[in-house]
């Protein structure tokens, strides 16, 4: 997707987006994770592999709707997906909200992820889990290019 078009698949993106801000209380502009200079989609995924999900949670939410919020976080994540052809389309995530025995897909490493920020032993959809972050290729933090700058 060349960058600034809308689509269904950005829309989508928007929304997983928007739900991980709701379930951490923060905003993606704005997010704080203690000491780590991570973003908000490399947080929610770093924890969620690890099976830490709840590190993501506001406080503030009530522990008694903790199968609906991890599922939330699951959903926000499967909307964040680097490959756009692996989001869900808005109708199936409606299924996924209403439907608490619908089966989720397992998600993918989220766009704009920080690979500078995770440990060794995380699986990368590109790499074994036994290779270190170290071996993984440089890149901007966005995966995006970085522009020569040229005066007219």
């Amino acid at each position: 997707m060349p960058h600034g078009h809308i689509s269904m698949k950005s829309n989508v993106f928007s929304f997983g987006v928007l739900v991980l801000e709701m379930v951490s209380g923060q905003r993606i502009s704005s997010f704080q994770s203690r000491d780590n200079p991570e973003n908000m989609l490399t947080f929610a995924w770093k924890n969620w592999l690890e099976g830490n999900a709840w590190n993501v949670v506001d406080p503030t939410l009530s522990p008694a709707f903790s199968t609906e919020i991890l599922r939330c976080i699951h959903i926000g994540l499967l909307c964040v997906q680097h490959n756009m052809a692996n989001r869900p389309t808005t109708s199936s995530i409606g299924l996924m909200l209403s439907s608490s025995t619908m089966t989720l897909n397992v998600p993918s490493q989220p766009a704009f992820f920080s690979r500078s920020h995770t440990p060794s032993s995380m699986p990368s959809p590109e790499h074994s889990s036994n290779q270190s972050s170290s071996q993984l290729p440089a890149c901007s933090i966005n995966e995006g290019s970085i522009t020569q700058v040229y005066p007219r």
